[in-house]
């Protein structure tokens, strides 16, 4: 089972890393959608607009997309780690 987790972390990590590269920086359908009724005309911007990973970069700059990727699996991965570590099933004491 061990080796099961370590290849996911592997393989996502690998994926966040090469595979975000090849995003397409035009919306997506959703956002086309909202540009073409104007409903986009009526968004505010987020308050995390100028954060550090904001457009899924590091800093606002596409060459470190991948970077950004990899970080991301990085704190979703600790984070679930850590929620299952703590919700897991205990064995009794003194069993």
């Amino acid at each position: 089972m061990k080796r099961f987790f370590i290849g996911f972390a592997v393989v996502s990590l690998l994926l966040a890393g090469v595979v975000s590269y090849f995003a397409n920086s035009n919306p997506d359908g959703l956002d086309h959608v909202t540009e073409v009724h104007g409903i986009a005309e009526h968004a505010k911007e987020s308050p995390l607009s100028g954060s550090l990973f904001a457009d899924y970069a590091v800093g606002g700059d596409d060459r470190f997309t991948g970077v950004a990727g990899v970080l991301g699996v990085v704190v979703t991965l600790v984070l679930a780690g850590g929620l299952f570590w703590l919700l897991r099933k205990r064995s009794p004491q003194g069993k």
